[in-house]
């Protein structure tokens, strides 16, 4: 039986910006990861867009390198926090020739024990298009509990598609021994 990938968490370095690169540039998964309108993305401009982060909005936003045995393979990231209500909003995406083996649920189980450990949030939430049921497995499987449905709020390869919402209470994660 092969083992499973070692999965860390991590800063990202010159070396990741090609795999990064090629998940942020896959028009197929586009409107699954952002609500921006799909276009081409140009190498120069997601080096743009890792500078001016890493520049200007570092205390907004936490973005880590998903690695496995020391080769980038996606991204998980944590942001649009309420200071007040204590909660904030996970994103992550992963190549798709490393989807189904585990790797989306090791890196999410880690950035929500950093966000519950190290933040010091109550809540985290994130989103995933309906038809998406891969990750919305993921996420259930996470302890993560279906909140609502935002319907058809995405505009999703030639279709309206609704927005499933999910969330997970500080005190829910502490339950299953975090």
């Amino acid at each position: 039986m092969p083992h499973p990938p070692l999965v860390t968490l991590r800063a990202r370095t010159a070396a990741d910006v090609d795999a990064l690169y090629r998940v942020a540039a896959d028009l197929d998964t586009w409107e699954e990861r952002t609500p921006s309108r799909p276009s081409p993305l140009t190498r120069a401009a997601f080096e743009k867009r890792l500078t001016d982060a890493t520049n200007g909005s570092s205390t907004r936003s936490i973005e880590f390198v998903i690695d496995v045995d020391g080769a980038a393979v996606g991204s998980v990231s944590l942001f649009d926090f309420d200071d007040l209500a204590h909660h904030g909003e996970i994103g992550i995406a992963v190549l798709a020739e490393h989807r189904g083996h585990g790797i989306g649920s090791a890196a999410l189980a880690q950035m929500v024990e950093f966000a519950f450990v190290r933040c010091n949030l109550r809540r985290v939430h994130l989103q995933a298009i309906s038809s998406n049921t891969g990750a919305i497995r993921v996420y259930e499987k996470a302890g993560f509990v279906r909140e609502g449905r935002l319907r058809e709020h995405a505009w999703v390869r030639g279709a309206y598609e609704d927005m499933v919402v999910l969330g997970l209470l500080r005190a829910e994660w502490e339950r299953t021994d975090g």
